[in-house]
């Protein structure tokens, strides 16, 4: 399936399900090929971004933020044609959120206020120089702002 045809169809769909394919998405885009903690990491990135209202108020929006995530930086031709890891990646999304709509306390967290990630194969960002989280496969995850949740 075309990228283009799933932002589409996230546009039809019923919020949590649009999140969800949003979500699923960008895991699928950014981290097919990394391990499932590394899946997990790019996730939280996506949803405590939703949380701060910075980037949108629901996680299409966020993933869609201009050169954000993968959505709006590859071709709308792109195929998503690795059913495995597409069928990972959706366990992954999925997994993400039930955690994320835990008490923030309860929480697993894997890259701890982490906001951003770049895999340095490909890209190169302003923020590189930014407090480092963690390294997960060839992610590294960045602190580079506080994010606080609306009202928090």
């Amino acid at each position: 399936m075309k990228l283009a045809w799933i932002l589409w169809l996230a546009h039809v769909l019923p919020q949590p399900a649009a999140d969800s394919l949003c979500l699923s998405t960008t895991v699928y885009l950014e981290a097919r090929d990394q391990t499932p903690l590394g899946q997990l990491a790019v996730a939280e990135v996506a949803l405590r971004r939703r949380d701060s209202g910075l980037w949108g108020n629901n996680l299409c929006q966020v993933v869609t933020a201009r050169k954000q995530f993968a959505p709006t930086i590859v071709s709308p031709q792109t195929r998503l044609s690795n059913a495995d890891a597409w069928a990972d990646a959706v366990t992954v999304a999925l997994e993400s959120e039930r955690n994320w709509a835990l008490p923030r306390a309860q929480r697993k967290l894997v890259v701890p206020g982490a906001s951003h990630f770049a895999a340095h194969a490909i890209a190169s960002p302003s923020w590189r120089n930014a407090y480092q989280v963690a390294t997960i496969g060839d992610h590294t995850f960045y602190k580079v702002q506080s994010l606080r949740p609306r009202g928090g």
